[in-house]
């Protein structure tokens, strides 16, 4: 009997984006490729169901349901398009993409489509440049 073989993380991502419906899986094939451009330190895989995105590197030991490596979870329930930055408090955001004020220190971004994807690149690669300054490393 032949053993599947176990996918890597970004196989698995890829494999989830493929499921997605077409112009959905455009949106979020596009923000994948956004958000890893960003910093090779980000990496990929499949947490909570939904693509997510981590730092990689070096990190000093902290509680694991701190998240302090989630950078990015994706949120598509229902086709909607949810980036929800687990510690996105930390970050001095002044362009509005991180909305909300959740006691946990999650922020969330939601976007309508491309077009909304393509004005927020900027904001959006500033948001995870700033965050990744803030590592406790």
């Amino acid at each position: 009997m032949a053993t599947k073989k176990k996918l890597s993380d970004t196989e698995q991502v890829t494999a989830h984006i493929q499921k997605l419906e077409p112009g959905l899986r455009k949106i979020i094939e596009t923000l994948r490729q956004i958000i890893l451009s960003t910093d090779k330190e980000i990496g990929e895989r499949i947490k909570w169901n939904n693509p997510s995105f981590y730092y990689t590197g070096e990190m000093k030991p902290f509680d694991p349901k701190e998240y302090k490596r989630e950078i990015i979870v994706f949120n598509l329930f229902k086709g909607r398009i949810m980036l929800v930055f687990p510690s996105g408090a930390k970050v001095k955001d002044k362009s509005g993409l991180l909305q909300g004020d959740y006691k946990d220190g999650r922020r969330i971004t939601i976007l309508k489509d491309m077009e909304d994807v393509q004005s927020k690149i900027k904001a959006l690669q500033k948001v995870i440049k700033e965050w990744l300054t803030l590592v406790d490393k």
